[in-house]
């Protein structure tokens, strides 16, 4: 993967201790986060209703901590990245990186015995395939997440190891309606480091 990639994933709160430039399986998968992911808010400015706020409930939980924001707002924010940047699995439209691999064409495989009729009758992989040098391909399970789509994935034979393509699809059209996410590269760039949630934050409630 492109050195731009690893740098993202660090600044996202990414463990890349362990990648080596081995493959890019190994080096996905050996990528570890112990925090949530969160996209990048695209209606701006940050309103009143809650599809405005960079994180699904920011303004309750501002409300609720009125008093700290006007005594200490350092402590705030702090309190603010800690409550939101975890794994806690409340629904706020956040995303977990699990990176694993997914193996519907490999026989032996787990994957292989569960999902391989499905991927020969039923799955549309003609726009994956193109992208790919692979008519049987490999994935990455990357991200998961309880928000529509729920699932994104790299195919390892992608035609660009450096910067592959990010495909969604959800679990009530498993592979049989994909979406192309845009380069990885691109794609991370849609999410908010901490810096950056506090930046917006800051923003609305400092104007």
């Amino acid at each position: 993967m492109k050195q731009e990639i690893i740098n993202r994933i660090k600044q996202l709160g990414g463990n890349v201790t362990n990648v080596k430039g081995t493959s890019l399986s190994e080096d996905l998968c050996a990528i570890t986060f112990n925090t949530a992911l969160y996209k990048k808010p695209e209606d701006t400015p940050w309103l009143s209703a809650e599809d405005t706020e960079p994180i699904e409930g920011l303004g309750d939980w501002v409300d609720e901590n009125t008093e700290l924001f006007n005594s200490d707002r350092e402590a705030f924010y702090k309190k603010m990245v800690d409550a939101y940047y975890t794994l806690n699995e409340e629904p706020r439209r956040q995303l977990f990186w699990v990176a694993k691999p997914f193996t519907p064409f490999q026989e032996g495989t787990k994957d292989f015995e569960e999902w391989n009729d499905w991927f020969s009758d039923d799955a549309e992989l003609g726009e994956i395939i193109q992208h790919s040098t692979c008519a049987t391909p490999a994935f990455i399970g990357l991200l998961y997440t309880d928000s529509y789509p729920n699932y994104y994935y790299i195919c390892l034979s992608d035609l660009n190891p450096e910067n592959p393509i990010v495909w969604s699809t959800d679990h009530e059209v498993f592979f049989t309606d994909v979406t192309n996410e845009g380069a990885l590269e691109d794609f991370l760039n849609k999410f908010m480091t901490k810096e950056e949630f506090v930046d917006i934050v800051k923003r609305k409630l400092e104007q």
